[in-house]
């Protein structure tokens, strides 16, 4: 039998003065704070070229390539973790608490990383260490908007009102690229001061406009092994594939560190752990039951296999135009973090494009058809993008990526949606976040698995390539086997950092002042080095999407499970 609860009473749904409607209020600041923290997910990816040049760190140096790693997943590692404790605890202590609590940490970090008071690998862990931070206070408002819309709008309003959230968040991803490029490009601190400015305004409007309207637990406790075990379990697996990139002990990746095999094994046995003390606890923090609702874990299960499809293909896609089809049209490689941005612009569009309306039709059709629809559209695209040659014609990759958006979009809202509508009122904080949890720890999984893949097929083709072309031209042989033996995850973070790093090979090396001027010239041109990256480079996309449609696909079919238009309080009803 349930203990007591403590009921909060909502306000009147408008507002004196002719203000709107509260749940309008809702939307507008959990979509701030969604959009907020889904850009500073991403906007980093383009801010690291000035952010690794000003603080004097070089991308080749095997060493920190962790350093550059922790700094893109850091962040998205500490929100799978975190969120469906944060998300638990809504529904203890009050969502909207939590939630604006999470708008004022993510501001004090933004703060603080703007302030960065040394250069080298100091202020890389100082930089890693608040983005750590800032990643708490995106897991706080990450856990609880979702569940903050359900209880505000009515059930048959929820689609369209999770779908402009839903989309806020996805089209962030992408509109962090841009903004970093742009940002960056002025002043690389400059990201985070924005971040600070808008931060501010987003924690005075949450303390001010937004109340708890849900009943409150104050039954409930915390689950102290179900969160350490799962912490510790999730962290160590997500951690062991970041360190799984690296190089390690001659070898290109880092698969058989004994580190990485330890986090690997470690991590998994905790998560079986972590779902034993679930089962026995009387209030655990995953709430295992859920996952008999057929909407719900269909809805869970495609979310995390859409989000390890696409999660990667924003990296892919940026190594590829800024390491190989920019520098061929013409941009130098400094500019090319910036366009690469730009020209991804299209799946931004997709996104905002489809997501409000498949929110609105969801709540009148329910998710099965527009979530599958979406997903086989982004299967369909992944294996058009496998059909473009590496220097492909523009035109036929932006239609591509439109699509590609627009089944994110056609995904994502109805899903979510379904999701959040299928569980009890007091148990959407927690559901909200094991949603979440997914969706992060997918996105993470697939950045790991799918620089993996790339990288073994650059490593068994690159070397040659980078042999061939530097004996081409008469570069003696000491240094062609030394720039050929780099590992071929520097050569690629070194195009993902805008940087040609043929120069400094060659420099390290001992013959870049021996070389004849004309030999230097072609070397370190725009064009030959992404003519040899082409053709390996080429034969890691082709594993990487066929990889992503297979996943899309998948998730496609399990969606298919989720079963007609279900909501939780109408069918209690019944």
């Amino acid at each position: 039998m349930r203990s007591p609860v403590t009921i909060v009473p909502a306000r009147p749904p408008s507002r004196p003065r002719g203000r709107l409607p509260y749940k309008w209020s809702v939307l507008s600041n959990t979509t701030l704070g969604m959009l907020m923290a889904t850009v500073n997910a991403s906007i980093l990816i383009i801010s690291l070229p000035a952010i690794f040049t000003s603080i004097r760190l070089d991308p080749l140096a095997p060493a920190n390539v962790s350093y550059l790693l922790w700094m893109l997943m850091g962040y998205m590692l500490v929100t799978a973790v975190l969120v469906v404790t944060l998300g638990r605890l809504g529904d203890m202590y009050g969502r909207v608490r939590v939630y604006s609590a999470g708008f004022a940490v993510f501001t004090a970090a933004s703060v603080a990383l703007a302030l960065v008071p040394a250069g080298g690998r100091a202020g890389a862990l100082w930089l890693i260490g608040w983005r750590l931070v800032q990643g708490v206070g995106g897991a706080m408002l990450m856990a609880n908007s979702a569940a903050i819309i359900t209880d505000a709008f009515p059930a048959r309003q929820r689609g369209t009102a999770l779908g402009v959230n839903q989309v806020a968040g996805l089209a962030g991803t992408f509109i962090g690229l841009m903004a970093g490029g742009l940002l960056s490009a002025w002043h690389w601190q400059s990201i985070f001061w924005v971040s600070a400015a808008i931060g501010l305004v987003g924690t005075w409007w949450a303390y001010r406009n937004l109340h708890e309207t849900a009943a409150r637990r104050h039954d409930l406790r915390i689950d102290w092994w179900g969160n350490l075990t799962f912490a510790l379990g999730l962290t160590a697996s997500l951690a062991a594939i970041t360190y799984g990139i690296q190089p390690y002990g001659g070898h290109t990746e880092g698969w058989t560190n004994p580190l990485v095999i330890a986090g690997l094994v470690g991590g998994l046995a905790l998560m079986a752990v972590f779902c034993a003390v679930e089962t026995r606890v009387a209030q655990p923090m995953f709430h295992l039951g859920l996952f008999r609702i057929q909407a719900f874990w269909a809805g869970n299960a495609a979310a995390l296999l859409n989000a390890t499809a696409r999660g990667g293909l924003q990296f892919i896609l940026i190594i590829w135009l800024q390491g190989i089809w920019l520098p061929l049209h013409g941009y130098d490689f400094a500019e090319t973090p910036l366009w690469a941005g730009i020209y991804l612009g299209p799946l931004t569009l997709g996104f905002l494009v489809a997501g409000p309306v498949s929110g609105y039709l969801s709540d009148r059709y329910g998710a099965k058809l527009l979530a599958t629809g979406g997903l086989l559209l982004m299967a369909v695209t992944f294996l058009g993008m496998l059909a473009l040659p590496v220097v492909f014609g523009y035109p036929a990759f932006a239609l591509l990526l439109l699509f590609n958006g627009i089944g994110s979009g056609l995904f994502s809202a109805p899903n979510t949606t379904a999701v959040m509508n299928s569980v009890p009122a007091d148990q959407r904080g927690v559901a909200s976040g094991i949603r979440a949890t997914f969706q992060n720890a997918g996105m993470v999984l697939s950045i790991g698995v799918f620089f993996s893949l790339l990288v073994t097929g650059l490593s068994q083709s690159l070397p040659g390539a980078l042999h061939a072309g530097l004996t081409a031209q008469s570069v003696p042989a000491h240094a062609v086997s030394a720039v050929s033996a780099i590992p071929p995850v520097g050569m690629m973070f070194a195009a993902f950092l805008g940087g040609n790093p043929l120069s400094s090979l060659l420099n390290a090396a001992g013959v870049l002042h021996e070389l004849p001027v004309s030999t230097v010239t072609t070397l370190t041109s725009r064009t030959f080095l992404p003519t040899l990256l082409s053709g390996p480079f080429h034969q890691g996309l082709v594993v990487v999407f066929v990889l992503a449609a297979v996943l899309a696909a998948v998730g496609a079919v399990v969606s298919l499970f989720r079963g007609d238009l279900y909501i939780h309080e109408e069918w209690e009803k019944r």
